[in-house]
């Protein structure tokens, strides 16, 4: 379970719901059901949807694999947004629909900065001690 921003950890019905809608999302992006140049040359990720409190905003965390052209791909995503939703109500059972947010998921690159710094001869040497 993650801390959010506002130091409150998600409900449970924000995860399920969150999770529903990442699901549903994938297979969209992987069915290749959007007729769109950029997002057909990469296969994305959707590592995590986060939904507000009051279930009305999901944001969801994509990645290319490889990671490049990450920051475009957000971009041709927020462009398709009105017809991923419509593709989302049809797919997932909800009184309703929250509109759609998408960000990179930078979480890849953290982890890797925290293996590096680990691995580091100075944290090393400070953990044989």
């Amino acid at each position: 379970m993650t801390v959010r921003d506002n130091g409150k950890a998600p409900s449970q019905r924000q995860l399920k719901v969150g999770e529903l809608i990442r699901h549903a999302l994938a297979q969209i992006l992987n069915r290749g059901d959007i007729s769109d140049e950029v997002l057909n040359r990469h296969s994305l990720t959707v590592p995590e949807v986060r939904m507000t409190p009051d279930l009305k905003l999901a944001t969801a965390y994509v990645m290319p694999l490889g990671g490049g052209e990450a920051d475009e791909v957000v971009a041709h995503l927020e462009q398709h947004k009105r017809f991923l939703r419509g593709e989302l109500a049809r797919r997932v059972n909800l009184k309703y629909m929250p509109q759609l947010r998408f960000k990179v998921d930078v979480s890849f690159e953290s982890s890797g900065r925290i293996d590096a710094i680990l691995a580091s001869p100075k944290v090393a040497r400070d953990l044989d001690e």
